[in-house]
């Protein structure tokens, strides 16, 4: 038994397992002392972790899904934000108080640029 039964087991080591349980199966005259171990319960645990990894792999699918529709939803949100600025600046002039209730700045707040000084 692992000592730390909570990570997950290598690809390779689940492949090797269900090839020995594939070899179970034809194995006629197998009859473990603990009944445990019968060829019903080794296909039953192959089973729930079958079914196990088809539950996994639908939430994985799902939130996938789920994460696609939230950023799909935000793009849709943040772009219509930027044409409601573009629309107030448009309505009330780039120097209104209105498109600076709307988080932007107005004209007259920019510093002014100065000349550059030429180099001989």
């Amino acid at each position: 038994m692992a000592r730390n039964q909570t990570i997950r087991l290598r690809p390779l080591i689940l492949k090797s397992d269900a090839e020995a349980i594939a070899a179970l199966r034809t194995l006629g005259d197998y009859v473990p002392t603990n009944s445990a171990y019968s060829k019903t319960a080794m296909l039953d645990a192959l089973a729930a972790m079958e079914s196990a990894q088809q539950a996994e792999l639908a939430a994985q699918n799902a939130l996938a899904s789920a994460r696609d529709n939230a950023a799909a939803a935000e793009w849709q949100l943040h772009n219509m934000v930027l044409s409601l600025k573009e629309q107030a600046v448009a309505l009330y002039g780039k120097n209104s108080n209105q498109i600076q209730a709307l988080g932007m700045k107005k004209k007259s707040e920019y510093k002014p640029r100065t000349p550059g000084k030429k180099s001989a």
